[in-house]
């Protein structure tokens, strides 16, 4: 059996993935925290290039 923890609390969760109506989190409250982390633009991916500055933008 895998071992998997909640991503947000770190919380165990043992058993199977259908006694967590929310996963891959533990609880509603987590799962909701993580809602309000993208809502707040926590998540970035990042950019691999660099912007390129010599053209300015375009401005209409």
């Amino acid at each position: 059996m895998n071992r998997v923890q909640c991503s947000i609390c770190g919380a165990a969760m043992p058993g199977n993935r259908q006694d967590y109506p929310d996963y891959p989190f533990c609880s509603r409250r987590c799962r909701l925290a993580d809602l309000g982390r993208w809502f707040g633009e926590e998540y970035r991916v990042p950019d691999a290039a660099p912007p390129d500055l010599s053209t300015p933008p375009d401005d209409e």
